[in-house]
């Protein structure tokens, strides 16, 4: 048995600094069970001289392991060469485990220290404690210097976007508005890497290397880059800082992985974006999200907060200390700056991707995308145009409430990954469907997702969907069986009395089945991940055509009356 679970190296900012650092994953198994009076020559050692270890497996033994293990390292630090290093320790959902973190500036001797670290903890029920932190120290000492983090200082503007849900759509619009303005745009993503637009590299590029392949083309002028949950815990963030963050929301979403259970970890995750924007530059803020909101206390830059209420004590709150806000005001998105008048930009029915303003998530995205685009620098007429000319289609904004037309059927193809995503879904499907009409649903979900989610995914479908079937991701099972998903989700559209649902190997084959059966009317949803391009392939094939601004909006208002 060996002390380290896992040591990972942060290339950047990340959940414990904002810097490169080390994060070592300790059982203190060990530390935990030996007797009392080894456990007090461990913290005689270590400088922890009127500690109280407690006993062997007791709370308070416990408690005395994270100081000790922090303590521990700061002492082999010291005793290697190292003055002065910062330490943090934090519990883990295993009362066994503890993670354990500091800054590094040469990566071979600060993953030794790591090691070194870990060897003491083995050796700690056998040998002679002064001896085996005098033999970590001196590992770690003689140990080659390495290579330097590989953190970016960017060169040209950066908006840093991040967030449970429309982070993706959110950074589309934005780097459409600053391709409007004419600059050329980098823009990294769940989906690749895009210059001025044209996909240049295709994989998941939400992580430190996205960002850096950005900065790396000569020619970009701006650059926009959404950054994942994923990203900043297993790598960090690959940026020194940037010029303008958002953070959309904090929703449930990946909730039990990588050691983030909770809501409010899973925030303080998100909040490190904020955290390394430059003074001067712009925090954008979801003012209506609590947890979001409390971002703005932990940040140098300025604070810019958007809500769709334009009575929001968060705005007021905002501006009494100098910061702006976006807002909608008589339908306009609407800019307010301390101590003058409103400014309005455009009305929320010119702008498509709210669909007349029906879409309350894409107008949050909205306000959040005019925020960015003018703190970054962009003109209002500019802003404006952008806004006006992004449209929810395939060409735009691929995966994300693209809307179709079979015939007098309605086809919404959309992520919907998580219980925000299909809330939006379903709440754009029914605002679309005329009186009388029904709403089919293809469910489905990757399975890397808390069983209470995929359950409540299944109730949520049962609850608002008249028809649902299930198409089942083959390539984003990611562990899991999938009948096992079929039985999750058959759990949740039971409880709401949901019982004849058919189940479809693939995506499309789940799409088909429900235009098959739908009538004049009806709109037809899909839960789309794995299969987008052979979706929009099957809907051309059918005779499928992509809605216009000017298509929706009449639907809207057939819908509504």
């Amino acid at each position: 048995m060996t002390s380290l679970v896992e040591l990972r190296v942060l290339e950047g900012p990340n959940l414990y600094f904002p810097r490169a650092a080390i994060k070592l994953t300790l059982d203190i198994s060990g530390l935990a069970e030996v007797p009392t009076e080894k456990a007090t020559r461990l913290a005689a050692r270590i400088g922890l001289r009127s500690s109280r270890p407690g006993e062997p497996g007791s709370g308070f033994r416990q408690r005395f392991a994270a100081r000790a293990v922090s303590r521990l390292v700061r002492s082999v630090a010291h005793e290697s060469g190292t003055s002065r290093l910062a330490v943090r320790v934090r519990p883990t959902n295993d009362p066994h485990q503890l993670v354990v973190a500091y800054p590094w500036r040469h990566r071979e001797r600060a993953q030794e220290m790591g090691r070194a670290v870990a060897a003491v903890l083995d050796e700690l029920p056998a040998a002679d404690v002064d001896e085996a932190v005098g033999r970590a120290a001196k590992r770690v000492a003689e140990a080659p210097n390495g290579e330097g983090p590989t953190t970016i200082t960017p060169r040209i503007p950066v908006v840093a976007v991040t967030g449970t849900n429309g982070k993706t759509t959110t950074s589309r619009m934005i780097a459409h508005i600053a391709r409007t303005w004419g600059k050329h745009v980098g823009w990294s993503n769940t989906d690749g890497i895009y210059i001025d637009g044209v996909q240049v590299e295709a994989g998941d590029y939400s992580g430190p290397s996205g960002a850096g392949r950005v900065l790396a083309h000569q020619d970009v002028e701006i650059a926009v880059t959404e950054t994942a949950r994923g990203g900043i815990l297993l790598k960090g963030i690959g940026l020194t800082r940037n010029d303008v963050s958002v953070v959309t929301n904090v929703s449930a979403d990946h909730l039990g992985l990588q050691g983030i259970d909770t809501l409010d970890q899973l925030a303080e995750v998100k909040a490190v974006v904020p955290h390394i924007t430059r003074k001067g530059g712009w925090a954008v803020l979801n003012a209506d999200d609590p947890r979001v909101f409390a971002m703005r206390q932990n940040i140098s830059a300025q604070p810019w907060v958007f809500s769709r209420d334009p009575d929001s004590p968060a705005i007021r709150e905002v501006l009494g200390h100098g910061g702006r806000a976006t807002t909608v005001i008589d339908g306009w998105v609407s800019v307010l700056t301390p101590h003058a008048d409103a400014l309005p930009l455009v009305e929320l029915v010119d702008v498509p991707m709210t669909l007349a303003g029906l879409s309350r998530f894409n107008v949050e995205n909205t306000l959040a995308a005019a925020s960015a685009a003018l703190a970054i620098g962009i003109p209002q007429d500019v802003v404006v145009a952008g806004l006006t000319s992004f449209r929810p289609d395939s060409e735009h904004n691929p995966g994300r409430m693209n809307f179709y037309s079979i015939g007098e059927v309605s086809v919404v193809l959309d992520l919907a990954h998580n219980e925000a995503g299909l809330e939006a879904m379903l709440e754009i499907m029914n605002g679309v469907r005329r009186p009388g009409a029904r709403v089919l649903l293809g469910l489905g979900a990757v399975g890397d997702r808390q069983d209470e989610l995929l359950e409540r995914l299944g109730e949520m479908a049962g609850m608002h969907a008249d028809v649902v079937t299930i198409g089942h991701k083959r390539a984003y099972l990611r562990g899991r069986e999938q009948g096992e998903m079929d039985d999750l989700f058959r759990a949740g559209l039971e409880r709401v009395g949901m019982t004849d649902v058919t189940s479809y190997d693939t995506e499309v084959e789940s799409l088909a089945a429900m235009v098959a059966q739908a009538e004049p009317g009806d709109v037809v949803g899909l839960m789309c991940h794995a299969e987008r391009q052979e979706a929009y392939d099957w809907i051309a094939q059918h005779g499928g055509t992509a809605d216009a601004p000017r298509t929706l909006a009449a639907k809207v208002r057939r819908a509504t009356g």
